[in-house]
């Protein structure tokens, strides 16, 4: 039996525009899983709220200012990679104040969630597409 992985704990957004398209952010060259599209979040550092973190994470990543009651719960994913346990709760947001930018070098996209299977997604993301279609 495999010893206990680490286990990370990531916050994730499902950030839906007025046209029901869905921000998908490209991991960017030197880290893990480079190149891959990923719903935007970040790591939950310690003390801090899977919705505090978004709410940085969001502002740090995207430029874009919102608040915890903007953030609802969709669904989690839960994901053993190599060297980690992922846990991470996924929100949804539609109000948030100033335009999304990419702020780290990340590419961006605006995509409807029908066209999801063009975006080569982390194995911990897959699993919540036919939540966010079900959704949306």
């Amino acid at each position: 039996m495999a010893p206990p992985a680490k286990i990370v704990h990531v916050a994730a957004v499902v950030l839906v525009d007025a046209d029901g398209r869905v921000l998908l952010a490209q991991r960017p060259e030197g880290k893990a899983l480079a190149g891959l599209w990923e719903f935007p979040g970040g790591k939950i550092e310690p003390g801090e709220t899977p919705e505090a973190a978004l709410v940085r994470e969001l502002e740090e990543e995207l430029g874009i200012d919102t608040k915890a009651s903007c953030l609802a719960p969709l669904t989690f994913a839960s994901h053993r990679y190599d060297d980690f346990h992922l846990f991470m709760p996924v929100f949804v947001c539609r109000v948030w104040k100033g335009v999304v930018t990419s702020r780290e070098g990340q590419g961006l996209a605006w995509v409807y969630p029908k066209d999801f299977n063009q975006y080569k997604m982390p194995p911990a993301d897959i699993p919540l597409i036919p939540v966010i279609h079900d959704l949306l």
